[in-house]
């Protein structure tokens, strides 16, 4: 049989996973209360998951890319205390303006490490600690640094396979690498969270005057982070970041002529996941909220018309952007998801 032939066949395969109900953690209810909780548990110091403090060993491990840029990417590996026999690999990747250490990472990571699974915390080109080690910067789009970091993997690290998940922007990037690539080696299946699978529907969304809050918090982040580290932009470049004041202004001036786009719009089109899933081959949840306030659920329709039975679509009435604080668990409902999607690689 050919490998053609294996993908198309895998493709019409329903993937099933049980799904817990969710319900939203009181007083964390509707979209905004949702989406904000991580930050304001932050900005009073409350909640800070600490893995190194609760016994999780932790390794730090650089992916040097391949394109001659001389940029490094960075992830930790945090191992559990009590390693399940078999498992694969997790690796997580971050949404705009994350890195390994924004509070879903670290939570997701210690919900799996008491699990038993190995997780590793990819930061992406240009982002938090790998900002002074690359004159790049990742996008929605910039699919092959996964694969040159998958390919650097060893076997000792990701020989029962990977598992990626991905959040928000980061989840875009994923599904788009995965629709890109249909099979791919030792990958044996993802999550996307709260992923904005049209760009231009969530940046014309989160642009909103009831979203200008997070709109302003957002910008002046990237706008930060454009201009730190070793990115070394030329002055024009300098001179279109400071002078955005929306995100389409930043990402029209800066990200898309920085990487090759003619404009934010055709970096929109080229980047947006929701064209790629019908290609995907590997079992994958599509996880999002009908309330989330950055990235309408109208953006997922091409998905539900395309998606092959291997994708598995979620959407909940509720979550926020990437929240899912659920009422009677100590794990957001995206990780005990994802955690029953594990269990049921796992064991197949």
């Amino acid at each position: 049989m050919t490998d053609s032939t294996t993908s198309r066949r895998s493709s019409r395969v329903s993937l099933t996973v049980p799904i817990p109900p969710f319900r939203s953690r009181l007083p964390w209810v509707g979209g905004d209360l949702q989406t904000l909780r991580n930050t304001l548990f932050e900005l009073a110091g409350l909640g800070r998951v600490d893995l190194e403090a609760e016994g999780f060993d932790q390794v730090r491990f650089t992916f040097p890319m391949p394109d001659g840029s001389g940029d490094r990417l960075l992830g930790t590996l945090n191992r559990p205390l009590v390693e399940r026999e078999g498992a694969p690999l997790v690796m997580l990747v971050h949404g705009l303006a994350g890195c390994e250490t924004s509070s879903y990472m670290l939570t997701t990571a210690k919900a799996l490490l008491h699990e038993g699974y190995r997780v590793m915390r990819l930061n992406l080109r240009g982002a938090g600690p790998t900002r002074s080690l690359c004159r790049g910067m990742y996008h929605a789009g910039r699919t092959g640094d996964l694969a040159a970091v998958l390919a650097q993997l060893a076997p000792q690290i990701a020989g029962e396979g990977v598992v990626i998940i991905g959040y928000s922007l980061g989840g875009n990037a994923l599904l788009k690498f995965l629709g890109e690539r249909g099979r791919v080696p030792g990958v044996l299946g993802a999550v996307a969270v709260s992923a904005p699978v049209d760009l231009k529907a969530a940046q014309r969304t989160i642009m909103r005057p009831r979203n200008r809050v997070y709109h302003h918090w957002m910008l002046r982040k990237l706008i930060r982070d454009s201009l730190a580290g070793a990115a070394d932009p030329s002055d024009a470049e300098q001179r279109a970041a400071r002078a955005a004041r929306t995100v389409y202004a930043f990402d029209d001036g800066f990200v898309a002529p920085r990487n090759g786009f003619e404009g934010a719009d055709a970096y929109y089109e080229a980047c947006s996941a929701r064209g790629f899933v019908r290609h995907i081959r590997i079992p994958t949840i599509i996880l999002h909220a009908r309330d989330d306030p950055w990235i309408p659920i109208a953006s997922y329709q091409q998905v539900e018309e395309t998606k092959p039975a291997i994708v598995l679509t979620v959407y909940p009435p509720s979550g926020g952007h990437v929240g899912f604080h659920t009422k009677g668990s100590r794990y957001p409902w995206h990780d005990r998801l994802t955690i029953s999607f594990l269990d049921r690689l796992t064991l197949a």
